[in-house]
């Protein structure tokens, strides 16, 4: 989930010559078919992939290039949004983190958020317990895989489309963002995966490298049962895949009248796509022909 980073605008002047097996980088789609004028493409991405690994995706400058807006979760350029954000990311003056949790409970997640980002419950203490955890994993993150959002693959077609004029469009608007980032679990689930992060971070760490290891492969559909599993006791857990593909069904009906007027590049986290309820299934499920563009041809990238 993208929460609360500065767009990087960034051009990506360069061409690329690959060759790669067809188990590779499966991660770019083609969409036709149900009356459409023309084709759309949607881009599986991934946040701790840096911006690179897009020159090694066969063709994917070229549908780029074929299209007249970008579809995204939401559109973070709205920087008026971002600000609405940011505002409901704090707690509730009648609420405290106090409450709900015991005395050596508080004292253990002050101390390591002070370790890892500078600052403690004198200072956070306002803050959602959801977006604690997002700041701390980002931390972890940026430790054990190198994650620097300057360099992150995640907006780089927005920024693209953002110093091009061309349109970007947000598949959810600012209450359902808000909802997603900060209540689609119950404040005191909230609070308990607080805790569990910071006691186990090694699990975190190890279920986005698994994520990120599946992504580089284009094993979407391994992805998203790594994520809804039974085994998976992380913060993306099996409740948050199953917000995410109801979600799926509502965004299908959204992209419908884009991808009737064709010429759309949507750009989605990686997690809402693979599986037997991911949004590639359930658009062909609504009589789309979606494959896969990338087939482990020689192609070349240009983006000019």
């Amino acid at each position: 989930m993208r929460i609360f980073r500065y767009i990087v605008v960034f051009i990506l002047c360069t061409f690329s010559e690959v060759f790669l097996s067809p188990a590779q980088a499966q991660v770019l789609y083609e969409i036709s078919g149900k009356g459409t004028r023309s084709k759309s493409y949607i881009l599986a991405t991934n946040r701790y992939v840096e911006m690179q690994f897009i020159d090694t995706i066969p063709n994917v400058f070229k549908c780029f290039s074929r299209c007249n807006k970008v579809i995204t979760e939401f559109a973070m350029q709205d920087y008026e949004a971002i600000a609405a954000l940011r505002q409901a990311a704090l707690l509730p003056d009648s609420v405290k983190l106090t409450n709900f949790y015991s005395e050596s409970e508080y004292q253990y997640i002050d101390n390591a958020l002070r370790i890892s980002l500078g600052m403690g419950l004198d200072q956070l203490c306002r803050m959602k317990p959801s977006y604690l955890t997002e700041m701390f994993r980002t931390e972890l993150m940026k430790q054990w895989l190198g994650y620097d959002d300057q360099k992150s693959m995640e907006n780089f077609f927005e920024s693209v489309a953002l110093e091009r004029n061309i349109p970007i469009v947000g598949l959810d608007n600012i209450g359902e963002t808000m909802y997603m980032l900060f209540d689609r679990e119950p404040f005191h689930w909230q609070c308990k995966e607080l805790l569990k992060v910071i006691e186990y971070p090694e699990n975190e760490v190890k279920q986005e490298r698994a994520i990120r290891d599946m992504y580089r492969d284009g094993r979407l559909t391994d992805l998203a049962y790594q994520v809804e599993g039974p085994n998976n006791t992380t913060s993306l857990s099996y409740s948050d895949y199953k917000v995410y593909c109801a979600r799926n069904q509502q965004w299908v009906k959204r992209l419908q009248p884009y991808l009737a007027d064709g010429g759309a590049f949507i750009t989605l986290n990686a997690v809402y796509l693979g599986g037997e309820k991911g949004l590639l299934q359930l658009l062909r499920a609504a009589g789309y022909r979606v494959r896969p563009v990338n087939r482990g041809r020689q192609m070349t990238n240009n983006i000019n």
